[in-house]
């Protein structure tokens, strides 16, 4: 588009450039920017020119413009709007969509901005007219349609203006009355109430009282005689005579026109094709209701000004006034306008976008113009969040058939691709324990064992009376909540179901199912110890990447494989993820470039892979759509702007981030609308109605009123739980907060004292199956290759602040005393304490237990036989063996490792390629076998300090010298 400097207003300048609300008025045929403190005040004799800037989550800024024409003003203030209007998206890019709004039927968009409503003022500036002045007050009655946004109207005060199909708030000097039309819906009654809140804080300082007045009740409520009495007396209401605002509109063929020199043509055509608007030309879609002006990216100001100009002529007739009209450019027409095509090709507009912004912006910089805020910022990258607390309970079951199999802690996060999973997650929440029941299914799952999963998950849900989140993630498109629950979570191949294992029989198809003895090759990912993943890939070359890590192995044989691209975080999270797939085993590692003829010939030899990270589709920004779920057809309707108060308890709301979406169901939904929840979903998904390519598989959540987890009220500005466990319906519920003030505290049930863990506090139930050691707080400590209930029972004896991942707890000797002393006795106390804890944790599967160098010291108490030899499983067994002996807490401060009993042996028999090496040691932790001295020689510094060093950089001075 060709732009000229002087066809731009100066009040424009700097527009646009950050998120928020700009408004001008139009006076004496200029844009005058108005104080944000009279932001919402309009006078309908006025002209105004509003822009909303909105900050998208990539960094980009979006902009929608708005000029908004009282029903008193000049025709020549309504032209000077709109042509503005057009100069300032060209000021910004030329890429805002621009809405023509008329007093009294603005767009629900527009209306969104100044909730909860806009009263228009009499008076204007140009138009003649003057302010009205401050006056004593005076009696106003005003009518209120709406669900989602009211639009608020005053009428003459009068009987004859009461409907029954409407809500009514007759303003008074000393109060305030509601009056409820009895065809009118609990959703309207609510929000009504919202404009009572406005009406009081903004003529009353808030002070006057408020009475709600239902049609049709009788003269001995006091306050409806009160409200009657301003109307002459109690009568019945007149029949509604229907007026023009009342009138439906009439159905109206589509028909697209071009604009020739300033007037609109009309185009004969069979059906609309995106191939009939041509880039140089403007055209006009008449659509009734709605009026589009489509502006080809090539067409000047003037054109588009002269667009705007055919529309106005063509809407010249009386019975087209309150009709909207849209302005879209090319490259950013609205989903609206697109649904109006038969087909309309899916493109890519960023590169456009970006361009045409960018011309503007550098034509703007050689006028001295700021432009700052018109190129496109980089966007801020952020660490994933799970915004949920991971210290609660989990259970996890296997859908087999039509039944659900416990698994043990061991099992709990491997997960097979030809099986579907349950598990239920149970968490302290703000004032109760929360539930979370998530369905996983697996990608070569069979369809009746994905029906019965979701069949059994929502028996769960109804067993709970309806109070906890639901989930349904498919393989492959999990949230970061369920790998910060599961914590470690490994994709294996395959599957254990009888389902399964009939469908690949029937099917002839080869069982790939993971065998521990067979060759396996794991992808390792994560951003942490707690939220790490080690996913089953073909074993085969090309299925390395040079930006990850990997585990193969063949048996007992394993290989680490680490890309040219991968990080020392990534090295870090295969020694943890090895300890859980081939626990016990020394790995050979391999770097990339550098394999060994044993590493390629496990692939089937050498083989072309990729470098690039594999990127999953970003978080949107959200939007939020209410539902209406009749014989399974879905109708939504945006809400823009939303907040918390949109959320209607008798309503179901869809909250759509893009990557996935929420299903909220309000507390006076019925049952068997709350089981139609997951459907809902589905449905949405699959209307894709913002055309923005949602994945039929992405997570879908059902989000129960009152048990709303922190990672979907984290959309909301604000959040304020009490609202959402209020008792009442819509209108019950703010009539209370209207009449009180505020939202009122309500009785919360007290949680029981909570059980800290390693300085975290938590609330576990009694019969916990699991102790939950993992939370996103960065405070919290985790130590490699120990159980949760060792985790637990370690933190007992230190401050998880003191040390970093890689430093080793406090170590304990363990000793078998030929005799009883009276101090072992002394300690049984303490001892059956934490026996009693440990043997409430079950245990997870053997892990590599010499990594981190522990030596408990143990005394046998009277009557106690002496415990066996360690074998590999004493993990299994250590909680029985506890409840047994007493445990004697190493407080020896500054003491050496060396000194507490370990073996010591020098260093030449330690490193790698010693001639004679020590047998039976932990090739992985060689260095601990050193005597301090030695120790300090090698490495320049103690062991203490080389324990707070990050692993990675542990790992470096060991291979160093060769020690690793």
């Amino acid at each position: 588009m060709a732009v000229s400097m002087r066809d731009l207003d100066p009040a424009f300048q700097g527009a646009g450039q950050k998120a928020g609300l700009e408004i001008w008025r139009i006076e004496n045929f200029n844009p005058v920017a108005i104080p944000k403190s009279s932001y919402g005040k309009f006078f309908t004799g006025d002209s105004y020119v509003i822009l909303k800037t909105t900050a998208s989550k990539s960094g980009a800024l979006r902009h929608d413009i708005h000029y908004w024409l009282g029903k008193d003003t000049s025709q020549d203030e309504a032209g000077t709007a709109a042509i503005k209007t057009v100069e300032l998206d060209a000021a910004l890019g030329g890429r805002a969509v621009q809405y023509r709004e008329v007093q009294g039927h603005e767009t629900e968009k527009f209306l969104s901005y100044f909730k909860p409503c806009i009263i228009p003022q009499e008076g204007g500036v140009a138009s003649g007219f003057k302010h009205a002045e401050a006056e004593e007050h005076k009696t106003r009655l005003f009518v209120c349609k709406g669900k989602h946004v009211v639009h608020v109207k005053e009428v003459p005060f009068a009987r004859s203006s009461l409907s029954h199909d409407d809500i009514f708030i007759l303003d008074t000097s000393s109060k305030i009355f509601q009056f409820n039309g009895s065809n009118s819906s609990i959703q309207e009654r609510a929000k009504a109430l919202e404009v009572v809140q406005y009406i009081k804080d903004t003529y009353h300082d808030g002070k006057c009282e408020v009475a709600a007045i239902e049609d049709g009740k009788l003269m001995a409520d006091s306050e409806s005689g009160e409200f009657w009495g301003f109307f002459g007396g109690f009568a019945p209401l007149p029949r509604k005579t229907v007026s023009d605002d009342d009138k439906p509109v009439d159905s109206h063929p589509q028909k697209l026109f071009g604009v020739e020199k300033g007037h609109a043509e009309p185009i004969e055509t069979d059906s609309l094709r995106r191939e009939l608007l041509d880039t140089n030309k403007c055209y006009i879609l008449d659509c009734g209701l709605e009026v589009f002006i489509w502006m080809g990216r090539n067409t000047s100001l003037d054109e588009r000004k002269s667009a705007s100009g055919a529309a106005d002529e063509l809407l010249s007739g009386p019975d087209r006034s309150k009709f909207h009209i849209i302005r879209v450019i090319e490259g950013f027409e609205t989903v609206m306008f697109k649904s109006k095509f038969d087909s309309w090709p899916q493109t890519a507009n960023v590169t456009v976008s970006e361009d045409g912004r960018g011309k503007v912006a550098a034509l703007l910089k050689r006028q001295g113009v700021n432009v700052k805020g018109l190129l496109k910022a980089d966007p801020v990258k952020e660490e994933p969040q799970p915004y949920i607390d991971c210290t609660g309970n989990l259970q996890v079951w296997r859908v087999n058939g039509e039944e659900k199999i416990l698994l043990q802690a061991s099992d709990q996060s491997k997960f097979y691709s030809g099986d579907c999973y349950i598990f239920q997650y149970t968490y302290p929440g703000e004032d109760k324990e929360e539930h979370l029941i998530v369905t996983w299914i697996g990608k070569s799952s069979v369809e009746e064992e994905r029906a019965s999963a979701i069949s059994l998950a929502n028996k769960m849900i109804e067993s709970l009376k309806f109070l906890a989140s639901q989930a349904r993630i498919y393989e492959g498109n999990e949230p970061i909540q369920f790998y910060s629950i599961l914590q470690s979570f490994i994709s294996l191949k395959g599957g254990l179901s009888d389902s399964y294992k009939n469908f690949i029989a029937e099917k002839e198809i080869p069982d790939d199912t993971y065998n521990e003895g067979g060759v396996a090759l794991f992808r390792i990912q994560g951003s942490g110890p707690e939220n790490m993943q080690a996913i089953q890939v073909q074993t085969v070359a090309s299925s390395l990447n040079s930006s990850y890590c990997y585990i193969l192995h063949d048996g007992d044989t394993v290989f680490t494989w680490s890309g040219n691209l991968a990080t020392s975080d990534d090295q870090e999270l295969v020694e943890r993820m090895l300890d859980l797939i081939k626990p016990n085993l020394q790995s050979k590692p391999q770097k990339e470039g550098s394999e060994t003829e044993q590493f390629w010939d496990l692939l089937g030899g050498k083989s072309e892979y990729s470098s690039q990270k594999i990127v999953r589709d970003t978080e949107g920004d959200p939007h939020l759509f209410s539902c209406n779920f009749s014989k399974g057809n879905l109708k939504v309707t945006e809400i823009y702007n939303f907040t918390q108060d949109d959320l209607m308890t008798e309503d179901i709301f869809i909250l759509d981030c893009h990557t996935e979406i929420f299903v909220w169901v309000g507390q006076q939904i019925d049952s068997k609308s709350k089981m139609q929840a997951l459907t809902i979903g589905e449905k949405f998904l699959e209307h894709d109605f913002l055309l923005e390519r949602l994945s039929g598989e992405a997570p879908i959540y059902i989000i129960m009123e009152g048990s709303e987890p922190p990672f979907f009220t984290r959309y909301f500005s604000t959040w304020d739980s009490a609202k959402s466990t209020m008792l009442g319906n819509s209108f019950q519920r703010k009539l209370t907060i209207v009449k009180n003030g505020g939202t009122p505290i309500l009785d919360k049930p007290k949680r029981r004292t909570p059980v800290s863990y390693g300085g975290r506090s938590s609330s576990v139930p009694e019969k916990s199956q699991r102790s939950r050691s993992m939370s996103f707080s960065p405070d919290r400590v985790r130590v490699r290759g120990r159980s949760p209930a060792f985790n637990a029972l370690a933190a007992n004896f230190e401050s998880p602040k003191d040390r970093n991942l890689s430093t080793p707890p406090p170590m304990a000797r363990k000793l078998y005393p030929k005799s009883v002393t009276p101090d072992s006795v002394k300690l049984a106390p303490k001892a059956a304490a934490i026996a009693a804890l440990t043997s409430t944790f079950e245990q997870p599967p053997p892990a590599r237990e010499s990594i981190i160098p522990r030596s408990i010291t143990i005394k046998v108490s009277p009557g106690t036989a002496k415990p066996k030899p360690e074998t590999n499983d004493k993990e299994n067994s250590v909680s029985s063996r506890l409840e047994s002996l007493t445990i004697e807490e190493d407080v020896k401060e500054g003491e050496a490792e060396d000194d507490e009993g370990l073996p010591i042996y020098p260093y030449e028999r330690l490193k790698i390629n010693s001639s004679d090496p020590v047998p039976d040691i932990d090739v992985t932790k060689r260095e601990t076998y050193l005597s301090t001295a030695e120790f300090k020689e090698k490495f320049g510094m103690t062991k203490e300090a080389f324990y707070k060093l990050p692993k990675w950089k542990q790992n470096k001075l060991k291979m160093a010298i060769q020690l690793f």
